[in-house]
């Protein structure tokens, strides 16, 4: 049932993806003078982890007095990434938060960059599209993409471009406005590792906002484009083209190639992350996402 029901054209719905989110080129990297093939699983790229990722495999649950906490040992090997890697992902409530931890140590050199990937209506449950969601991201730069949505490697500035996001705009007039199909870009954002605001998005009929803060310098935004309609979910609703939207907090796409050194890259080093959000309807109460990663 579960390879047939959840598995079976699984967007990553409210999936935490890895062992590194978004797209490495042609699936291999080179680490330590060691080029690694991965599996290969969208067009000529991996993609959040590959065919088997953290999204399509079992977790050990363990429940808190006030959360659960899953783990998992991903083995040396799997989906081609080199050593053993333990992950921890906690859930708890705090307040109206909730509150995701992530945690993973690696025995040798290897890539990590764990991100959640849950979409978001602020219409709310069955709403066919977010064209009337406001969307304000917080970025100078963003990343411009080849055919297979990898970075060229340019850092491009959004000033004068449909991806200058720093005021608000209504989303389904800005993307009919420039003529996209939409987001599925990473967002370079300002500021160090502290914590900072990098994203918000408001829905007017329901007065409910979202807001994101990070320390992460990236934020992918991504408007659904691959959604097709033919998964059901609650009270057998589907989920069309543009039904939704994710910001998934996390490291530059590609940067185990395209960063020196790559970042993502942790030896023997432990990856701690931490993501809350919370729900409400009132402007000064807004929907908190913020994710911090550290690394010792």
């Amino acid at each position: 049932m579960l390879e047939t029901g959840y598995l079976q054209k699984q967007p990553y719905f409210g999936a935490v993806v890895g062992r590194v989110a978004n797209r490495i080129a042609k699936g291999t990297f080179t680490l330590d003078g060691k080029e690694y093939q991965l599996a290969i699983n969208n067009g000529p790229n991996s993609l959040h982890g590959g065919v088997r990722g953290f999204d399509k495999v079992l977790w050990t649950p363990q429940v808190l007095s006030n959360g659960v906490e899953f783990s998992r040992v991903s083995p040396d090997g799997e989906e081609g990434y080199p050593g053993e890697l333990k992950v921890w992902v906690t859930y708890t409530l705090d307040g109206g938060e909730l509150v995701i931890n992530y945690r993973a140590q690696a025995s040798q050199a290897t890539p990590v960059n764990l991100t959640n990937h849950s979409y978001f209506n602020l219409a709310g449950q069955g709403s066919p599209n977010i064209y009337d969601h406001e969307v304000t991201i917080e970025a100078d730069a963003f990343l411009p993409v080849d055919e297979t949505l990898i970075p060229t490697g340019e850092v491009a500035p959004v000033q004068g471009t449909a991806f200058d996001l720093r005021k608000p705009v209504e989303l389904g007039k800005h993307l009919q406005e420039f003529h996209m199909n939409g987001f599925d870009h990473n967002f370079c954002l300002k500021g160090s590792k502290e914590k900072r605001f990098c994203a918000r998005v408001h829905h007017a009929g329901s007065g409910r906002v979202l807001e994101v803060y990070t320390t992460q310098p990236g934020v992918q935004f991504y408007t659904g484009n691959f959604l097709d309609g033919t998964l059901k979910g609650k009270s057998g609703a589907v989920y069309p083209k543009h039904s939704g939207f994710c910001l998934e907090t996390q490291n530059w796409p590609d940067a185990v190639n395209q960063l020196t050194p790559p970042c993502t890259a942790q030896h023997f080093g432990v990856y701690r992350g931490h993501l809350a959000h919370s729900a409400c309807r009132q402007r000064n109460l807004s929907a908190l996402i913020r994710q911090q990663m550290v690394e010792k």
